[in-house]
């Protein structure tokens, strides 16, 4: 014993005297749950299963050991379809989703690092348990259809409902069972093609009997306390599917703003169909009113065009569909050019031969357009001279054309061309095309001055094309250097004035833009082109752009700012300040980058150093903050039994860090430690001196006393040097028990969740779940455990067994504490065994409270011994203690068994576990159950040795 002890001393004094590289460590990580799971199957084929019902809260911890300390992030993909993980992630220790839906299962990851090593990754596979309410559907065999065809004819009916796990069905007619072969005319069967996800109920060649209520039952087994769907189809000889009929036309054609109204009514099905609307777009518009069979579409527009479809479902044989198309009228884009005559070489219009003027409308529908033609305003009608056509609105969309042959001076005029729709309401687009001596084709040229265009980025800049002739044509722009789209993201851009203007212009707007004629408002021949060259100066790109640079009093700083790129590139030139003191300036010659250096930095050094890096355009601009702050210091997480209870209200914590980059700045001489109680505003401060040079590596170490049981505390660590106050680090401390404490006392109140290296038995039928009142939700226990721990805190830990579904009666949940050792004094082993003290304090109210059960597991003895002490039974909503003295001989572990009772109001729960020398003294008065052997308390053997202990105080 005292051997033990000793070396568990010397293993505390190696880890407390670590002081240099040896306490930084690459990061390691494990899983642990909490929420709501149904169940969680540890380390399957090195894979985790948690599994939890739909609806219910997921939470998963990760706990990581490394120093410093890593960063934690969850992510996951989407069970074994993908291994790409989503794009968003939880950068926090807790993952918990609240309601989780079926789309949320699948594989999380935790990853930690911290830069040392490798990243430490573990997973752990989340099934998220459903069952949704089955559907039966009704079908014949095929090539038998008639009306009411299910008289004398076979009939299946199918089951279908989506579950995870997979479903099993049943069958029932009226309240008998159907079994395959309970019945010569009823065959059960699941088709291959849908792997068992269905069944199918066949009834073959349909007897009188065979008119009946069917029910179909999906059940999952009741796992995760999910209850049976079941859903029942009455089959008579009237059933049939549904039938349908549209009181509309198709199409229908409509002017814009007017209401429409959709009427289906059913001709047929039993059951009685249910009517529904879908459009071509995928969804109903939102203003749309369904009401029974009808669809109303109020002030109806161009976007809400398309095809409406009724759909009659009654699950039986197939749903019935009607469809129709609303047409809403429109025009737009009103447009002609002038072809001379195609049969001579000459772009100008001439007396003597033939002209041709085109007009062309986009309308819908296509056929309802008609066109009309004025000369100066009157109306035209087609003759041997001046021949109107319309093409064919199936080739061509709505175009008209108007050919004047053998051109004479009389002909000069304006001409008009007028688009209408048939059905009317939309309003008339009239052109206007003037045929003159004076209407000459187009000409481009550019304004001088005007190309090559240099400009600034982020300004304002108009590119112009000046398009001479009449009538001018509409100007079309384009990249002309490369395949590229404009600044508006299109291929081209249409100008009535032959000017792009480009609102805030950027250094990717360089380059040839071709300005052209369309032959749209002008004429029919080849495009005149013309190229405008855009140079778009910026200010020079630089890094760094800031950069803060940490250092100590009397040492150099070195500061660098180097160009990326400019515009123009020539002629730079650089200005160092700090603040506003020019410190100095020159220009760049074959370099890209300028150096300042501080020779030796003194207190006027520290603060903002600035480089401007300066052409025509602008300036870029390096930024230097020069400090000697100093970094923050990093907490220890890993330390060895950083808690103790000294006084039986307050406890103390060690408290252990590491300075980041100590030498980078000036001495620490000391640390502010500030500290509030979680919940509370006001800190407490101190300062901790520091003697001497704190070196990289260096284990730090404060005790803090005096905090309260069981309050959280956050801590505030804020390194100083003769600069002023560097950055800050905060953590948080939580009270527990000590982890793993040696044999004199050992005291465990579950506050933390490793919970002082308990673990739970892997042979047995459950887990025992961990848990505060705060946030214990108690929907599955009413009038059962407690509503605090041992010492009444709602925010306290204790460890319970919810006793719920899917928990049957006789089932046991073990939960088995660490090794401890019993070191003999002579090497014949012990003649005089020890004694110690077991206790607990347990809380067991419920009218279906089990059993209770404490054991000793302990080396070289039969496993036939029954537990050393237990109770069973409703004991009152109170916390109890309980002690039993134990006279181990050998290694030993301790065991807390609970067994479910005959019902749901059956928790029972356990507290502040303590473990002492000596006999039990002041035992409580409890009357117990006798403590006779059961199949239901085995006794395990292990061997225990020294060196088990050792590696357990290593942690």
């Amino acid at each position: 014993m005292d051997l033990i002890i000793s070396v568990l001393g010397i293993l505390t004094l190696l880890l407390e005297g670590i002081s240099c590289q040896g306490v930084y460590a690459p990061p390691t990580v494990r899983i642990v749950h909490s929420g709501h799971a149904c169940n969680v199957e540890e380390e399957r084929h090195a894979e985790r299963v948690y599994t939890i019902r739909e609806g219910e809260t997921l939470e998963l911890t990760c706990l990581v050991t490394g120093h410093p300390r890593p960063q934690i992030r969850w992510t996951k993909t989407a069970g074994s379809v993908s291994d790409r993980f989503q794009d968003s992630s939880v950068f926090n220790e807790t993952l918990h989703i609240t309601k989780i839906q079926r789309h949320q299962g699948g594989r999380y990851y935790c990853k930690a690092e911290n830069g040392l090593g490798s990243p430490a990754i573990k997973s752990i596979r989340v099934d998220v348990y459903f069952l949704d309410d089955p559907v039966v559907t009704v079908h014949q065999s095929v090539g038998e259809a008639k009306e009411q065809f299910y008289y004398e004819r076979t009939v299946f009916l199918r089951c279908m409902a989506n579950s995870n796990p997979p479903v099993r069905y049943s069958w029932h007619r009226g309240r008998d069972v159907l079994s395959q072969g309970s019945d010569k005319g009823v065959e059960i069967y699941e088709p291959f093609f849908t792997q068992g996800e269905t069944k199918i109920l066949k009834l073959k060649n349909l007897r009188p009997q065979d008119y009946a209520n069917y029910s179909c039952i999906a059940s999952v087994r009741n796992v995760c306390g999910i209850s049976d769907r079941n859903i029942v189809f009455k089959l008579t000889n009237k059933t049939v599917s549904p039938s349908i009929k549209l009181l509309v036309e198709d199409p229908i054609v409509v002017n814009p703003g007017q209401t429409v109204s959709l009427v289906c009514i059913t001709t047929g099905g039993e059951p009685k169909p249910t009517l529904s609307w879908v459009s071509s777009s995928d969804r109903l518009p939102e203003k749309s009113v369904v009401k029974g069979g009808t669809l109303t579409l109020p002030a109806i527009t161009s976007d809400e065009a398309g095809v409406y479809s009724c759909v009659a479902t009654n699950n039986v044989g197939n749903p019935a569909k009607k469809s129709t198309t609303i047409v809403v009228r429109a025009m737009k884009k009103g447009r002609f050019w002038i072809t001379p005559d195609p049969y001579h070489n000459d772009d100008n219009i001439q007396i003597g031969r033939e002209v041709k003027i085109s007009c062309q409308v986009e309308a819908t529908p296509p056929e309802e357009l008609t066109f009309g033609w004025l000369k100066n305003g009157r109306a035209l009608r087609s003759s041997e001279r001046m021949v109107i056509t319309q093409t064919d609105p199936d080739t061509s969309p709505g175009t008209t054309n108007l050919d004047i042959i053998d051109l004479k001076f009389t002909d000069f005029g304006t001409y008009t061309c007028v688009a209408a729709l048939k059905g009317g309401g939309i309003p008339e687009i009239s052109i206007d095309v003037n045929i003159s001596s004076t209407t000459v084709p187009p000409n481009l040229t550019v304004p001088r001055g005007k190309s090559p265009l240099v400009v600034q980025e982020g300004d304002t800049v108009e590119l112009e094309c000046l398009v001479s002739g009449k009538p001018k044509p509409i100007i079309l722009w384009s990249r002309a250097d490369k395949e590229a789209p404009m600044p508006d993201g299109t291929l081209q851009v249409e100008s009535y004035d032959g000017v792009l203007r480009i609102v805030n212009v950027s250094r990717e707007m360089t380059g040839s833009y071709r300005c052209q004629t369309s032959q749209f408002n002008g004429f029919n021949v080849k495009p005149r082109e013309a190229v405008v060259e855009l140079i778009v100066q910026y200010p020079p790109s630089v890094e760094p752009v800031s950069l803060e640079m940490r250092q100590g009093l009397g040492r150099p700083v070195a500061m660098n700012c180097r160009v990326l790129r400019a515009h123009p590139s020539r002629v730079l030139r650089y200005e160092w300040r700090l603040g506003n003191r020019l410190l100095h300036a020159g220009h760049f010659d074959q370099s890209d980058e300028t150096e300042y250096t501080v020779k030796s930095l003194n207190r006027e050094g520290w603060g903002e150093y600035t480089c401007d890096i300066i052409n025509e355009a602008g300036a870029g601009r390096c930024t230097f903050l020069v400090t000697g702050k100093a970094y923050p210091p990093e907490f220890y997480y890993d330390t060895y039994s950083p808690l103790w209870q000294n006084r039986p209200r307050v406890y103390g914590f060690k408290l252990q860090w590491t300075q980041m980059n100590p030498n980078a700045v000036d001495r620490i001489v000391a640390y502010r430690l500030g500290i509030r109680q979680m919940g509370q505003q006001r800190w407490w401060e101190q300062e901790i001196t520091v003697e001497g040079t704190i070196t990289k590596g260096e284990l730090i170490t404060h005790n803090l006393t005096e905090l309260i049981k069981p309050e959280a505390y956050e801590v505030r660590l804020t390194p100083i040097t003769r600069f002023g106050e560097g950055d800050s680090t905060i953590r948080i401390i939580t009270y527990s028990a000590p982890v793993n404490p040696h044999l004199r006392e050992f005291h465990c109140s579950f506050e933390e969740e490793p919970i002082c290296m308990f673990t739970q038995d892997k042979n047995d039928d459950f887990d025992w779940t961990r848990h505060s009142a705060a946030t214990r939700d108690t929907k599955y226990t009413p009038n059962t455990g407690p509503s605090g721990d041992r010492s009444g805190s709602k925010q306290g830990f204790y460890m319970y067994i919810e006793t719920s579904r899917p928990r049957k009666e006789g089932e046991v949940a073990r939960l088995v504490s660490p090794f401890f050792n019993v070191a003999p004094k002579n090497p014949y082993g012990i003649t005089n065994p020890p004694a110690y003290c077991f206790g607990f304090f347990f809380h067991m109210y419920g009218k279906h409270i089990g059993t209770l059960n404490a054991l000793l597991r302990q080396k070289g003895q039969a496993a036939t011994e029954g537990p050393t002490w237990s109770l069973s039974g409703n004991q009152g909503d109170h916390w109890k203690q309980a002690k039993v003295s134990i006279h181990p001989t050998a290694s030993f572990q301790v065991v807390l068994e609970g067994i479910r009772g005959p019902g749901i109001e059956g928790d029972i729960a356990i507290d502040d576990v303590t473990l002492e020398e000596g006999e039990c003294r002041d035992l409580p008065a409890i009357n117990l159950r006798s403590a006779a052997p059961s199949t239901s308390a085995h006794i395990w053997l292990l061997s225990v040795t020294l060196v088990m202990t050792f590696r357990w105080g290593h942690r």
